[in-house]
């Protein structure tokens, strides 16, 4: 038997896994209390916000990907907010920018994590509002133990929150200090919030959806909105280095709601792959997978191998090539980029050694256009970062100056969602006093540039990395998955489905199995930067192996063992009614329940 760090569960009442204990446990107490998957994953997105606040936070973004017991058909709930009214080039040329800074009110778009939690919760829950925020409510008003990497953070941008962010600083530093691991810590401003959008559900009347939309309303028109409109207005400090005040108004939170959206699909060794549209980054999986078939070897399916590793890194190069030139919220050349005929082009390209440039394809016969921010600093190495800035790629070490969150969950009449919530880091922005959280910085994800997929345009969203996943298997849903990680997240996704799918290990021992990913394509985060030919990768992967990806070019950097992927997985047999999960032990924080 292989070895696992912990067993992959099973049972037939209900499985979750996120990226945070008591996350988990929150949504398998509301499945425990009779509420569907829908409800758990509601529970968990909000305790989400309170227990892991360097990784996301209210004012952040969601896209998930849910199947219901009465309809397999996948679905997309689009919690990614857009640009605001006021966020034109223009504007950010005439004050001298040619990046959306990485932090910093300026860099934020309309928050659209909660309003898509409570529309999910709205049309396939069936808890109050008052059950799902319970368990967030209690832990920001009584406390929790706080965990390392969040006081970590705090400690990384001490200077900033005390020369220029004093809202923050009042918050997190505490007596002048950040946050000891395991320290209690309240967020009594944040629970009021949470608080209010109950009693405006409750003065709505006994009706469920009636409470639901009244708290919609409280936060996109009322109070919430409000407060966001005028602290929005206020300069501060952002990683340009200089002080600017924000674009989100009112009217933008009152402009703006969470939408339900087709996926995009990909039938794949017997399976069907759904992820978000083009607006995300989640048809690089797709891409890479048709690729990889394209190939026609066997051997170039083994995460583990040379040549598996080499023939996947090269795939996802030319993936996230395209991703550059063609991915965003506008029209995109959806079906020629995930034809058979393309696919089949861009494996041609795969050679025997690495190639180190960016080389996007001409899915739809037109030239490709990149950024000539891309073209000029194509070879440029790392640049140092700003710790307030984005959601960053994971450094040598393993380590992350911020992240992402992930929870799944399925239940036993068959309900399943896989949901990435992100951004509104207390790192992201400085924090709003009578709400308790800071503004998102997603708006670095676009570019200041005309005539681009992702240039930046009022009301479009963001071209974000946030990117969950569903897989069905003869119509009927079998798999939620997901994993924080920036632009790693379809890469360590990849490794995981060719190890559960192709190569028939269980879920537990694909998220052990060592991990690795590529930096040889333009970041998604400020400052954007490129590394051509990096792999990271885990240390434990076989010392052969390394040698020869060194020798057929590849920068070989190595992480530490147990420090890359941050997997979390649920599965049910339709035949047999079995659930089962996962999650990743790197970092000792994300946990699978279940029964």
């Amino acid at each position: 038997m292989t070895f696992t760090t912990r067993p992959t569960l099973r049972g037939t009442f209900g499985m979750v896994s996120s990226t945070h204990w008591l996350a988990s446990q929150s949504a398998m107490g509301v499945l425990e209390r009779g509420g569907n998957a829908f409800d758990a994953a509601v529970a968990a997105g909000f305790v989400l916000h309170v227990v892991e606040p360097h990784l996301n936070g209210p004012a952040g973004e969601v896209p998930a990907i849910l199947a219901t017991a009465t309809d397999p058909t996948p679905r997309v709930l689009c919690g990614q907010g857009p640009a605001p009214a006021a966020a034109t080039v223009a504007h950010f040329r005439s004050l001298g920018l040619d990046l959306v800074p990485g932090a910093g009110p300026l860099a934020a778009v309309v928050p659209g994590a909660v309003d898509a939690w409570l529309l999910l919760l709205r049309d396939h829950g069936t808890r109050t509002l008052a059950e799902v925020l319970e368990p967030a409510i209690g832990y920001a008003a009584a406390g929790h133990p706080l965990v390392g990497a969040a006081g970590q953070t705090v400690a990384r941008v001490r200077s900033l929150f005390t020369d220029h962010w004093p809202t923050s600083a009042r918050l997190w530093l505490r007596d002048g200090r950040p946050p000891a691991p395991g320290e209690v810590i309240t967020n009594p401003a944040y629970a009021d919030t949470l608080r209010r959008l109950v009693d405006a559900g409750r003065a709505a009347g006994p009706d469920r959806q009636a409470q639901i939309e009244a708290a919609r309303c409280a936060w996109r028109e009322g109070f919430v909105a409000e407060a966001i409109d005028a602290f929005s207005r206020l300069p501060f400090r952002d990683s340009s280095g200089r002080a600017h005040a924000g674009l989100v108004t009112g009217d933008d939170l009152a402009g703006w709601s969470a939408t339900w959206e087709q996926p995009v699909t990909l039938d794949w060794h017997g399976h069907t792959i759904a992820k978000t549209g083009f607006w995300g980054q989640g048809p690089v999986l797709l891409q890479t997978l048709s690729i990889l078939d394209a190939l026609d070897d066997p051997r170039v399916h083994d995460p583990s191998s040379l040549e598996g590793i080499h023939a996947q890194a090269e795939a996802l190069k030319l993936a996230f090539a395209d991703r550059e030139a063609w991915y965003g919220d506008t029209d995109v050349p959806a079906s020629a980029l995930l034809s058979a005929e393309y696919a089949s082009a861009r494996a041609a390209l795969v050679g025997d050694r690495v190639d180190t440039t960016l080389r996007p394809g001409s899915p739809a016969g037109e030239p490709p256009r990149l950024p000539s921010h891309l073209r000029a600093d194509a070879g440029r190495g790392a640049v140092p970062q700003d710790p307030s800035t984005g959601e960053p790629t994971v450094r040598a070490d393993g380590v992350t100056r911020g992240d992402t969150c992930h929870v799944d969950v399925v239940d036993r009449w068959g309900n399943i969602i896989s949901a990435t919530p992100s951004g509104g880091w207390l790192q992201s922005s400085p924090t709003i006093p009578d709400l308790g959280f800071p503004l998102g910085s997603r708006l670095q994800m676009c570019w200041l540039e005309e005539r681009l997929a992702s240039t930046l345009r009022p009301g479009r969203r963001p071209r974000t990395t946030l990117s969950p996943t569903l897989v069905l298997r003869d119509g009927e849903p079998v798999m939620a998955c997901g994993t924080p990680g920036g632009d790693q997240q379809d890469q360590w996704q990849l490794l995981f489905l060719l190890r559960h799918l192709a190569g028939g290990q269980e879920l537990q021992e694909a998220i052990d199995a060592p991990t690795w990913h590529t930096t040889s394509f333009p970041a998604s985060f400020y400052p954007r930067e490129v590394e051509p030919g990096v792999l990271v990768l885990e240390d434990r992967i076989d010392a052969d192996v390394l040698s020869g990806l060194r020798a057929r070019g590849h920068t070989v950097r190595l992480s530490a063992p147990w420090s890359l992927g941050r997997m979390c997985a649920v599965t049910r047999d339709p035949r047999t009614g079995v659930l089962s999960a996962a999650a990743n032990p790197r970092g000792a924080q994300g946990y699978a329940a279940g029964r």
